[in-house]
């Protein structure tokens, strides 16, 4: 099976580890299969054989004082390392796979972000990924363990009585073809429910970020239908895959009561005949016990790696997402960039099936300017900035920074060289510091202090009381919107980019944040290509030239004073700010 194959790519750099785990988990399996053989010697030989009953004693407390020291001394140390092996291992190729998953969900698109919810993802590599581990620890390693117990007694049971022996396994065929006919649809039946699971995790995190929107609306009772709607067909899928392993459990289970009873009836008909000793048939039955309750263990097996696989094709069906954005092979660093800009004819949707948001727009940026986009919302300035650092690709023409094309960059090289300062301010639920030092992970203390005052940052955080080590909440929830966007500009000036992107970055802001974001903004444009996206044309009339913007073509092109001595949308539009 092709997704098991590729599971094992995984596994691999532990296959001695794995081969030391069950060469252990033999030793700690075979330690009870004396216990038969024990019983039958202590009724054949000792209780029914010659002797005097002091002898018979001790031979009695002899073989007992083994195989207590056995039980004691041998077995506590094997069961541990059996179980901590096996554990490390597991979890060791989950840290791998996590690893690789999360490197993955760095490399995709934002128009993927854009179509698939973060709790379906996180579903993916929390439950899924934690559900395969029982492949390693059971499939690799219990299943081989209860295969070799079962191997081990049907030898030793063949060495008592072989007529026996073969009535004892007449159901093994019967069992295999109720496990192949039964776990084929299970394994569809568990993916189905792993997917709805997700749906539900999906469903409940964005709620969770949503909550002050559903408290505002007061719209607790509708979701609590719509999360009813989500939840009910996670327990109808949940309730299949439940009828279905009940079945499974129900038929299988029947198949390996039944053997036991055969083999009593036919050793105790051999026995009352005279041809079988008591002692034989005690250690038969005995060690059907030991050989079916590892069958048994196997059906539980069969059922856990079945949700096991179902879960693999879920992570590598993730894994396979492709890439929109990847590097060529020779792809050119970015590192030493003078930031001159130039859009040449250029066109991009969002979908094939979509309209065009930007429809064959050219335009050229000096090393050093500061450009303002303007225009009606909708009309494709933010998609026009996220082009630069290759958050998309266009789809037709080209972007060239320094004459290069975008696409010929290393795309990480080339976001190293953007930095970004947006209306919607994201912080990580961390510190100040660590939120500032996302510009510079390596930065020193007197770096961070000095981009926190350029930022006009510096004062408001000394006074928390933990000062940049303060925690900021989740998206920043404890710090108001105007002290989270110098902490944004704080990260700017600390990543010092040569090209600057500021898409709304006060259009949502009192006055007063408004007037200290505007003032660290310009100290942050000084000797940068600066590219401003702004709705409040009296924060951009200092820009060197205002680029007016509809339905994705330029319609208006110049500075503020060349833009108002002549007739059209950006004096319309300037002059209705202005009386308002």
């Amino acid at each position: 099976m092709r997704v098991i194959r590729r599971y094992l790519e995984f596994v691999k750099p532990y296959k001695w580890q794995i081969a030391f785990t069950i060469l252990i988990g033999i030793v700690k399996f075979s330690i009870p299969l004396a216990m038969p053989l024990l019983l039958k010697y202590v009724v054949d030989d000792i209780i029914g054989g010659d002797g005097s009953s002091s002898g018979k004693t001790a031979s009695l407390l002899t073989v007992m004082g083994i195989m207590f020291a056995v039980f004691l001394i041998l077995r506590p140390p094997v069961e541990y390392y059996r179980q901590y092996y096996a554990q490390w291992t597991g979890n060791k190729i989950l840290y791998d796979l996590r690893n690789l998953l999360f490197d993955h969900i760095q490399k995709l698109s934002l128009r993927y972000y854009a179509n698939t919810r973060a709790g379906e993802i996180i579903s993916r590599v929390i439950n899924d990924v934690e559900q395969t581990k029982n492949f390693v620890i059971i499939g690799l390693m219990n299943v081989w363990l209860d295969m070799v117990t079962i191997l081990i007694a049907i030898v030793i049971m063949l060495t008592l009585d072989v007529k026996l022996t073969l009535i004892s396994i007449i159901l093994f065929p019967l069992y295999v073809l109720s496990v192949k006919y039964f776990y084929g649809r299970l394994r569809i039946l568990t993916r189905d429910r792993s997917q709805a699971l997700a749906e539900v995790q999906g469903h409940l995190h964005e709620r969770v970020q949503g909550m002050p929107v559903i408290r505002s609306f007061a719209i607790e009772d509708y979701e609590q239908k719509q999360f009813d709607e989500e939840n009910r067909n996670f327990l109808d899928r949940a309730t299949d895959h439940t009828s279905w392993n009940a079945k499974t459990f129900a038929v299988v289970n029947t198949i390996t009561d039944l053997a036991p009873l055969i083999v009593i009836a036919v050793s105790g008909y051999i026995v009352i005949n005279g041809n079988l000793s008591v002692g034989t048939m005690v250690a038969f039955v005995g060690y059907i016990e030991r050989m079916y309750n590892p069958l048994r263990r196997l059906i539980n097996s069969s059922t856990t790696l079945t949700q096991s696989i179902a879960s693999m094709d879920r992570v590598f069906e993730f894994i396979d997402e492709p890439y929109d954005l990847t590097d060529k092979p020779n792809a050119l660093k970015a590192d030493h960039i003078s930031g001159e800009v130039e859009f040449k004819e250029v066109s991009f949707q969002y979908d094939k099936n979509e309209a065009p948001v930007l429809d064959g727009l050219s335009l050229h940026v000096k090393r050093g300017e500061t450009v303002a986009l303007v225009g009606m919302s909708g009309g494709g300035k933010s998609t026009l900035v996220s082009l630069i650092p290759r958050f998309y690709d266009v789809t037709s023409g080209s972007i060239t920074v320094d004459g290069v094309d975008v696409r010929d960059y290393e795309a990480k090289s080339l976001r190293n060289q953007v930095g970004m300062v947006l209306q919607d301010t994201f912080l990580f639920s961390d510190s100040i510091r660590s939120n500032i030092t996302i510009g510079k992970p390596d930065a020193t203390e007197e770096e961070i202090i000095a981009a926190a005052k350029a930022a006009n940052a510096h004062e408001f955080i000394s006074k928390f009381p933990l000062g940049y080590d303060t925690k900021v909440g989740e998206r920043g929830v404890k710090l108001s919107g105007g002290q989270k966007q110098r902490i944004s500009i704080a990260r700017v000036f600390l990543k010092n980019p040569t090209i600057l992107v500021l898409d709304e970055a006060t259009s949502a802001l009192d006055l007063e944040s408004e007037h200290y974001i505007q003032e660290a903004m310009e100290k942050l444009a000084m000797d940068r290509t600066t590219f401003i996206v702004a709705h409040r044309l009296s924060t951009i009339t200092h820009a060197d030239k205002i680029v007016v913007i509809e339905d994705g073509k330029i319609v208006e092109s110049g500075s503020h004073e060349e833009l108002m001595r002549k007739p059209g949308a950006y004096q319309h539009l300037f002059t209705i700010q202005t009386l308002n």
